[in-house]
């Protein structure tokens, strides 16, 4: 259904190379990635869209121009500082393992999961809010952690499949199975579990 439904799924943050990415996944913790775009153009015209020139960029002013995503003070810090040390440690460069990524500041695993998957093509598998309640709700997962979500999505699906499903369970999220006025009957997957009898679980 998710293939049928979404073949060929758009990352949702737009960027145009892995740097651009990272400093997108950054912004969007606890952020919609519709006020992420409305975001990072700005932030890149304004001070640059590579790590030497945000390394250079004052605090003070990435703060101010993503104020609208909060978590301000901390994300404009990740952001100078992670450019620092893109620029120190890699030659500018966004590094392709998840312990030189995850050793950046503000980069988290499902950060980094996702610059692995969408940049460097590796079998990666990011749990963000939708997939979380989505696999949930499915009976996929129990629901009782993040971590917990990942890997029993890894062990139901083969690797090769990860970084599509990741998106594609996104925008499938969105569109038929939102958190809130969700309505099982009009959602494709829910109401075919239910027809099934497979209890959902909200």
């Amino acid at each position: 259904m998710l293939d049928r439904e979404f073949p060929d799924p758009p990352v949702p943050l737009d960027h145009t190379d892995g740097f651009t990415l990272l400093v997108a996944v950054v912004l969007s913790a606890q952020c919609t990635d519709v006020r992420v775009n409305q975001v990072t153009p700005i932030l890149f015209s304004t001070l640059g869209d590579t790590p030497e020139l945000l390394a250079r960029a004052p605090v003070d002013d990435i703060r101010e121009i993503i104020r609208p995503c909060g978590l301000s003070p901390a994300k404009s810090r990740a952001i100078q500082g992670l450019s620092r040390l893109l620029v120190e440690r890699h030659g500018g460069q966004v590094p392709s393992t998840f312990d030189e990524l995850e050793a950046l500041p503000g980069v988290g695993h499902k950060t980094a999961s996702v610059v692995m998957s969408q940049v460097f093509g590796k079998p990666a598998l990011a749990v963000d809010t939708h997939i979380h309640r989505c696999a949930r709700r499915w009976g996929l997962s129990d629901g009782s952690s993040v971590e917990r979500t990942e890997a029993d999505l890894k062990a139901l699906f083969p690797a090769s499949r990860w970084n599509r499903l990741h998106l594609q369970i996104i925008h499938f999220a969105r569109r038929d199975c939102p958190a809130r006025g969700h309505d099982p009957s009009r959602c494709p997957v829910c109401s075919a579990l239910a027809a099934k009898g497979f209890p959902l679980h909200d």
